[in-house]
């Protein structure tokens, strides 16, 4: 029996920008009244020479908002890919040869030029140091400086490079999950879309550190590289193998049938549940931040806007170019605008620390997908009759 795609939005997944606001508004309100909890809870963490690398509870959040999408794929179906070598082709190539670059360019100009004024050109993140670099205090590494901040040794950075981190890892990450649904939305090729979400898992393991690593240093941002594949290992890698191992097991032992409606209609609130509370951990953090520059939500969500729409624009036109048919086009064009947010909120809090601008700029990203990507779906379903 073949695999099919859910072919509806959970109530969680309809209304995660609501999801995303409540949480704001949760995460400045326990920030208020309980401003040690989120920085207690981080403080469990691994420590890697006396500096902490992985959080215990974040990564456990993170992990249960992973396996959940990578249980979902279906690796099997890597192997049809050759029967369809045009549309997988031209995903592949925005993903990783087009996607990160205009991401990184619109972000640029953005928060480094258009909106630096807006968002304080004197104004400073403070980010972690890579795991065991004890560098001087007053040392400059790229953009940053080593300070001391409340007993602890980080690199103060400016506030849009922090943003502009976020954004970087946000546009190297395929999504590889909702894009479930807004291909199905679209009445685009199910299956082409299967086989993109299990080669997208397949591709972030080689390139996400490689393009995150070589963005980011450009960007004059630290390059953690050991964090960086410790990142990719525990939110990447752990998943996706826990997800095909256990995928295999379920599927021999109970089938597809009690796989698809039995044990996925359990375990989809999983991740969205665990990507909240994250984001509450989180805002609890920035929550002085957004009541004090309440725009700065805003500064972050124009550059990734304009970057879906970018991207979306781009694929939908070469699909139609290379005469694909709609149905391969639009999973395509949704693919390459639509990002694997959870996976950028990983790698920029393991890289970054959970109070950090990067992070809240990952957070935007969760902001904006679902009303952005609804509104590309109703653009696909009116301009059908474009390709034959």
């Amino acid at each position: 029996m073949s695999e099919t795609i859910d072919r509806s939005m959970s109530v969680f997944e309809k209304y995660l920008t609501l999801w995303v606001l409540v949480c704001i508004a949760a995460g400045i309100f326990i920030g208020k009244l309980a401003p040690g909890l989120a920085k207690t809870l981080d403080g469990f963490s691994i420590y890697v020479n006396d500096a902490p690398v992985v959080s215990i509870p974040i990564a456990i959040c993170l992990f249960f908002m992973m396996y959940p999408i990578m249980v979902k794929i279906d690796f099997a179906s890597v192997v049809k890919a050759g029967k369809s070598p045009k549309p997988v082709g031209l995903t592949l190539f925005v993903n990783w040869a087009i996607k990160p670059f205009t991401m990184y360019g619109i972000a640029f100009l953005c928060l480094g030029v258009l909106f630096k004024g807006f968002i304080g050109s004197e104004a400073v993140d403070f980010v972690k140091l890579p795991p065991g670099a004890d560098w001087a205090i007053g040392s400059i590494h790229g953009a940053g400086t080593v300070v001391m901040n409340e007993g602890v040794k980080m690199l103060q950075v400016p506030l849009w490079r922090s943003f502009f981190a976020g954004c970087i890892l946000l546009g190297i990450a395929p999504c590889t999950a909702m894009v479930l649904v807004w291909g199905f939305l679209a009445k685009g090729n199910d299956g082409h879309t299967l086989v993109m979400v299990a080669i997208n898992s397949l591709t972030m393991l080689l390139l996400y550190g490689v393009l995150g690593g070589f963005l980011l240093g450009v960007g004059q941002m630290p390059v953690p590289w050991e964090a960086l594949l410790l990142s990719i290992a525990i939110y990447v890698a752990l998943p996706l193998v826990a997800g095909y191992f256990s995928r295999m097991w379920i599927l021999g032992h109970k089938g597809l049938d009690w796989f698809n409606e039995k044990f996925l209609h359990v375990l989809t609130p999983v991740s969205i549940t665990a990507l909240l509370l994250t984001l509450v951990l989180l805002f609890s953090f920035k929550g002085e931040v957004i009541l004090s520059q309440p725009l700065m939500i805003l500064w972050i969500a124009i550059p990734l806007f304009v970057q879906t729409c970018l991207i979306f624009a781009i694929t939908y036109w070469v699909a139609k170019k290379m005469r694909l048919k709609y149905e391969d086009a639009a999973p395509s064009a949704m693919i390459g605008a639509s990002n694997h947010f959870e996976v950028a909120i990983a790698t920029a809090t393991m890289l970054f620390g959970l109070s950090s601008g990067a992070a809240l700029a990952t957070v935007v990203g969760v902001l904006i997908e679902v009303p952005v990507m609804l509104m590309l779906v109703r653009i696909c379903q009116k301009t059908r009759n474009w390709f034959d």
